[in-house]
This record gives structure tokens, sequence and C-alpha cells, in this order.
């Protein structure tokens, strides 16, 4: 790619990332690229479809989870490195306001843009949750797909105005459910006022 074209993707993704984290997932292309400063047909040039766009966005924080699943897979203590995984996941899913149902239906549509990404990053958690499970610290009657529900429903909690407050009491007491034998399973947890 030119370094021009290059640039420009660079600023419709800024661009973007802004709108969606103020408006959310279903922000109009046509907004966006006004804000981009930009006509929709530049923008649909780079990014052809909502879910491209989405996809662009959300790849580089999907590889970052994977990366950090991988890099906490030699952790000594499987359980905290399962519980911080979720709430990187957790950050990382509320910074875009809404992409929790885009991920879902991306996981059951091998069509998707977003789909081989979404994959990734719920393999990437169902690996630490299996190395919690082999240690005895996590439940043995969840998989990969209820670890990714249960964080995806702790993400949906920052999208509610009236529950947000709520967020962290509420990632403990999933924590404690997933990691019921595990005695520090909330540790590294921020203090509630």
């Amino acid at each position: 790619m030119r370094a021009d074209a290059r640039k420009n993707r660079e600023h419709l993704l800024a661009v973007a990332g802004d709108v969606i984290t103020e408006q959310g997932v279903d922000a109009s292309m046509r907004d966006i690229a006004r804000r981009a400063d930009v006509g929709l047909a530049t923008l649909l040039r780079h990014f052809p479809t909502r879910e491209a766009l989405l996809e662009a966005l959300l790849r580089t924080n999907f590889d970052q989870l994977a990366a950090t699943a991988a890099d906490l897979e030699t952790s000594p203590s499987p359980d905290d490195a399962l519980v911080r995984w979720l709430r990187d996941f957790v950050a990382s899913a509320r910074d875009y306001r809404g992409v929790i149902a885009s991920m879902v239906t991306a996981i059951a549509d091998e069509e998707s843009a977003l789909h081989e990404s979404c994959v990734a990053m719920r393999a990437a958690g169902t690996r630490l949750l299996a190395r919690a499970q082999a240690e005895g610290g996590a439940r043995k009657d969840i998989d990969g797909t209820d670890l990714f529900a249960l964080a995806g429903s702790l993400a949906w909690l920052g999208d509610q105005p009236s529950l947000a407050p709520r967020a962290d009491h509420l990632f403990d007491v999933v924590v404690s459910a997933v990691l019921p034998l595990a005695g520090h399973a909330t540790a590294g947890r921020k203090d509630r006022p």
C-alpha cells in the first residue's frame, strides 16, 4: 500500500473509532465520512461494508487479546491469568458501544469479515479457561462459548447507563461463579467506592 493511501486509511480508522465510540456500531457510514472530511465513496473504497470497517478497528484489539492470552498461558496462576484476560476483554469491548451483538453474529457467520478475528479471540480465552479448569480452579461445566457469552454480557453492562456503576461488582460475581474454588479470583480488582 502506498504511503498516502496508508495515511488516509489510518485517518479514516481513527475518525471511525471516535464516531463509533460516541454513537455505537450503528453509526452512519456517511457521518464517519463527513467527520473524516472525505466523500462516502472514499470511505467505501477503503471499507466497502460496516463489517469491514469494524473488522479493521477491532482486529488490533483482538490481536492484542490473543497475544495477551498467549503470554498469560505461562502464568504461574491460571486463575489469575483468566481473570486478567477477562478484564482486558471486557474493557476492549466497552470501547465500542454495541459491538457485542456484531461479534456474536460474526462468530456464527463464516462469511463475516469479523468471523476469523472473533473466533481467534474466543479461542484464546478458551485456552485460558481450559488451563484454569485443568488446575481445578474453574468450573468444568462451562466452555469457551459460555465464557464468551459471560464476558460479552459483562461488556454489555458498560453500554447501559443505569447498570454501568455496578459493572465492577457484577464482574466479581461472575468471576466467582466461573472460578468458585479460587479464593483469589477477583485479585487485582478495583475497589468500588
